[in-house]
C-alpha cells in the first residue's frame, strides 16, 4: 500500500461521472480525491464506455481492458 503520512491507503473504486474533464478515486480510507484526467493523456483519450471498464488490482493498481499501462496510486497521489 502507499504509504501517505503514516497512512496505509488503497484504491476502491474510479468515477468519471464527478465532473467533466475529471476522475475521482475513491480511497480504502474513506476519502475521495478528484484529479485531472488531463494527469493521464492514455486515459483522456478513452471513451466513456471504455473508461467505465477499468479493474483495480491489489488496491494499489488500476488498468483499463483498452490500456496495456497500468496505473499505481502512486500516480494519482504523486507519493
Amino acid at each position: 500500500m502507499c504509504k501517505y503520512k503514516d497512512t496505509d491507503l488503497g484504491i476502491k473504486k474510479l468515477d468519471f461521472n464527478v465532473k467533466r474533464g475529471a476522475m475521482a478515486v475513491f480511497l480504502t480510507d474513506g476519502r475521495e480525491v478528484i484529479v485531472p484526467v488531463s494527469m493521464f493523456p492514455d486515459i483522456k483519450k478513452l471513451s466513456k464506455a471504455q473508461r467505465e471498464d477499468y479493474m483495480i488490482m491489489d488496491d494499489q493498481y488500476f488498468s483499463f481492458e483498452s490500456l496495456s499501462r497500468i496505473y499505481s496510486i502512486k500516480d494519482v497521489l504523486r507519493c
